[in-house]
């Protein structure tokens, strides 16, 4: 196919799909040979407007987190039989909706647990030892020689000794568990659903009040719904004992990102580690841009070759069963999708 740009020959025979993006590894040159796919040309992301005009006449759509599929999406999209999204959260999906339609919705579970799980371990590291502050101040020329080795300079955190919260104890709660108890540190966990966590000697189980008051380190790992939406409010925030360090790498609005600044400002929390926010791309404009003792990155947890390669595999594989009126592998809704779809 070759590039972003790229567009199968009409084939009436082949269903019509539609992809909001080029995708890393070979799926959707595979994808290519089984349907008349496009996909969007831009390295942006399509608009609301123009994802529907683009996927009007698409059986079968290939999205990201950053595509709202809504009722109106739907309504101008009369002839979709799949969506497949490139991701483990389908919060940006009206699940409702597509399973009133008959529509299937594929997602991606499992394969970028480690790799998410690597990141917010980097990002707790990171935080602790004050890694990007210190980059800042190498890059800036304020490493001088008066400062060769100032032994005050750049003071952080040790984990050894230290207790983990872990709000969600799934795939990558666990798998972040696992490190910190590699690392010496003693976890906390509050989770709906009490599990077996191999590789974790003795994991403190408790209340979510309970478990914020033990964190000295907190790593959230909760999927977004509507209990979890602000659910580190300023109360709970406050919790944490002082000096505490935060990382997510789950979704953003789960955190009431006011009441986290004003605890980072105040050095109640002392540093955070996010890769995930309430409005994305960050705006430059939010005042975590502006904090020393916050390291930001771009929503990156599954961001290694192998892993989005894998899901973008799994996304084609999800896609190409819908096409065929097949069980999805991979499906976040109950939807019958043995008959045709029942939207003209």
């Amino acid at each position: 196919m070759g590039g972003p740009h790229a567009r199968t020959p009409r084939n009436p025979a082949r269903p019509r799909v539609f992809a909001t993006r080029w995708l890393p590894g070979p799926a959707l040159e595979r994808l290519a040979e089984r349907s008349e796919l496009r996909v969007w040309p831009e390295p942006r992301p399509p608009g609301p407007a123009e994802l529907a005009d683009a996927a009007r006449e698409a059986e079968g759509l290939l999205c990201l987190l950053c595509d709202r599929v809504d009722a109106a999406l739907f309504e101008a999209c009369p002839r979709l039989r799949v969506v497949s999204s490139v991701s483990v959260g389908v919060d940006h999906i009206d699940l409702e909706e597509a399973t009133r339609r008959g529509i299937p919705v594929g997602h991606t579970p499992g394969v970028l647990t480690e790799t998410t799980a690597e990141l917010a371990f980097a990002l707790l590291l990171a935080a602790s030892r004050r890694v990007a502050e210190g980059d800042r101040l190498v890059r800036a020329g304020r490493w001088t020689p008066d400062r060769a080795w100032d032994p005050e300079l750049l003071l952080g955190r040790d984990l050894l000794g230290a207790t983990l919260g872990v709000l969600g104890a799934g795939a990558i709660g666990a798998a972040v568990a696992r490190r910190a108890a590699a690392f010496g540190m003693r976890v906390a966990v509050w989770s709906r659903t009490r599990r077996e966590l191999p590789g974790v000697p003795e994991p403190l189980w408790g209340s979510l009040e309970e478990t914020l008051r033990r964190s000295e380190f907190l790593s959230i790992h909760l999927p977004l719904v509507p209990e979890t939406r602000g659910l580190l409010d300023a109360a709970r925030l406050g919790m944490l004992p002082r000096g505490a360090i935060l990382v997510n790498t789950a979704r953003g609005p789960i955190v009431d990102e006011a009441a986290l600044v004003r605890a980072l400002e105040s050095g109640h929390i002392a540093a955070a580690g996010l890769d995930v926010f309430g409005t994305e791309p960050l705006p430059l404009e939010s005042p975590l841009v502006r904090l020393e003792n916050v390291v930001l990155t771009p929503h990156i947890g599954s961001a290694s070759l192998a892993t989005r390669a894998r899901m973008a595999e799994l996304a084609v594989e999800n896609l190409l069963a819908g096409l065929e009126r097949r069980p999805l592998p991979h499906c976040a809704n109950t939807v019958s999708n043995s008959r045709p779809n029942t939207i003209p």
